[in-house]
């Protein structure tokens, strides 16, 4: 349980789009709040964008916001990042993480709070 793959990272001129994937094993994907995160060289890991188990509460960093969409289909144990107008600061390695929880309308955008994490995908964006 609780193992995730991402998939989709690449390198894309500014402007582009690129869709993320993460794909979760076992049949408790619907029991997961999930995040995406990111790391760029040299610095710490932060906040993309979280959705609440129930898909409905979504909640993004101000960064991406309006450029970046989170979504998940719990049928495919499957969570996406879509992810638009692309700048070279969005250059970084992505994670994605799952959150158990029995509260379907919430979301976490702490580290701390998750408890599983996939190995991450590498998004390079070019000026």
């Amino acid at each position: 349980q609780g193992q995730l793959t991402e998939s989709g990272g690449g390198l894309v001129q500014a402007g582009g789009s690129l869709r993320l994937s993460c794909a979760a094993s076992g049949r408790t994907f619907s029991t997961y709040a999930m995040g995406w995160f990111r790391q760029a060289p040299g610095k710490e890991r932060q906040f993309v964008a979280t959705i609440s188990r129930s898909g409905l509460i979504i909640y993004y960093a101000a960064s991406v916001k309006g450029r970046f969409t989170i979504s998940r289909d719990n049928a495919e144990n499957t969570v996406y990042l879509q992810m638009n107008s692309l700048k070279p600061e969005d250059t970084a390695v992505y994670y994605c993480a799952a959150k158990v929880t029995s509260f379907s309308g919430t979301y976490y955008y702490k580290e701390p709070d998750y408890d599983y994490w996939g190995q991450g995908t590498q998004v390079t964006v070019s000026s």
